[in-house]
């Protein structure tokens, strides 16, 4: 397929976490620092985390990385990506501190979409998205599809794994 987005030779990969269903990364961490929001969103709390880096090897997307920098140097605590959500903080200072900014609460896009110069990565109702990744593969894809003589087929094989988001 052909995407005529972004700046010319540009590539970028995202390393973000999928907040999973069923997270392996909250079934393999010893002390529990994995917890999922009502909005389906996979944070951890840092303060509970020990960096055994289970985490790490579990996760299909490598979403849970040690620091490259910073407080715990080479090796310590892990960091993941929290979808600008922020985290487990007693007041907004201390979550700013420890998390970023929380732009979910905000009303925000998590950083990441809002920057993407691509418009690759994409974020909110699980069916806004999945409609825009159909019309994407449609317009796109190949004169006969994407990936089959139906279209709409393709559309939706591709949207599957954003319309079962939780």
């Amino acid at each position: 397929m052909t995407l005529n987005d972004g700046e010319a030779d540009e590539m970028s990969i995202s390393v973000a976490c999928m907040h999973c269903d069923d997270a392996p990364c909250m079934a393999v961490c010893p002390t529990d620092c994995f917890y999922k929001t009502d909005d389906g969103i996979v944070l951890h709390d840092k303060d509970l985390c020990i960096g055994c880096g289970y985490c790490l090897y579990a996760c299909p997307f490598g979403a849970p990385q040690f620091p490259q920098q910073d407080a715990f140097g080479e090796r310590g605590k892990m960091d993941k990506c929290t979808f600008c959500a922020g985290g487990p903080a007693e007041s907004k200072e201390e979550e700013y501190e420890k998390y970023g900014s929380n732009r979910i609460a905000e009303g925000k896009l998590p950083l990441c979409a809002e920057m993407c110069s691509t418009k690759a990565l994409l974020a909110g109702d699980a069916q806004d998205v999945a409609d825009i990744f159909r019309q994407r593969v449609v317009h796109r894809g190949h004169k006969d599809g994407a990936w089959s003589n139906n279209p709409q087929a393709s559309a939706d094989n591709l949207a599957y794994d954003a319309a079962h988001k939780g």
